[in-house]
């Protein structure tokens, strides 16, 4: 008699289960169904190319969608001095589903009017041109392209966003010279000057809460260094 019960229990359970993960398989596809279209990415004629449908002005329409990678393209601690520009050097705070993922430690920066820009370890080495096009790319370690391919999946819209616009840029650049859709990927622009109310604050004191940032950490000493 115990036997049939357990086994009445245990099929039950497993009964109750299978509702449960179609109820939310049903309830997944309804929330992707009223997902608002996205545009194609359309470049406004500015220095940065910042997308002109999904921006600082709009992107609270368009956060923490199932269908996009969102990157945030900021060191935590950057090095160059953007306060001299009327910046902030510091991560002071990100948006919803942002994965911050420093550009500095991807790809060499272009030439900006900023001291101190980052120069240290980074996967590739990039030669920009005047114009911020791209003349060549070096590999500087064996899992280079691993490790790209896993941070920004090329098969799905991508969302960037940094601090006044310039990383986002150039990292859009960059992805597209390395053979990804430039209809995937959408440069939403600076977050220093977003002015919705989605923010994250990341400052404890003058402290970042590292613990309330989605961190990409590229652990440059276990990998394997080609030159």
């Amino acid at each position: 008699m115990k036997r049939r019960i357990s086994r009445r229990i245990k099929t039950g359970l497993l009964v109750g289960l299978a509702g449960i993960m179609f109820l939310l398989s049903a309830g997944c596809g309804e929330t992707q169904e009223s997902l608002i279209p996205l545009p194609k990415p359309e470049r406004d004629g500015g220095m940065f190319g910042v997308d002109v449908n999904i921006n600082m002005s709009t992107i609270d329409n368009y956060l923490e969608r199932p269908d996009v990678i969102y990157r945030d393209m900021r060191m935590l601690y950057d090095p160059a001095d953007f306060e001299e520009l009327g910046g902030i050097s510091k991560l002071t705070r990100t948006l919803p589903g942002f994965r911050v993922t420093p550009l500095p430690y991807i790809a060499t920066l272009n030439a900006m009017p900023v001291e101190g820009m980052y120069d240290g370890d980074k996967l590739y080495d990039v030669v920009w041109s005047e114009d911020s096009e791209i003349l060549e790319v070096t590999a500087n370690y064996l899992e280079s392209e691993q490790i790209l391919n896993e941070l920004f999946p090329k098969d799905q819209t991508i969302f960037l966003m940094c601090g006044g616009a310039g990383y986002s840029f150039l990292t859009r650049n960059f992805l597209v010279h390395m053979g990804w859709d430039e209809n995937l990927i959408f440069s939403t622009g600076g977050n220093w000057y977003y002015e919705g109310n989605k923010s994250i604050d990341l400052l404890v004191g003058d402290k970042i809460a590292t613990w309330r940032v989605d961190y990409a950490y590229i652990d440059f000493d276990n990998l394997t260094r080609v030159r």
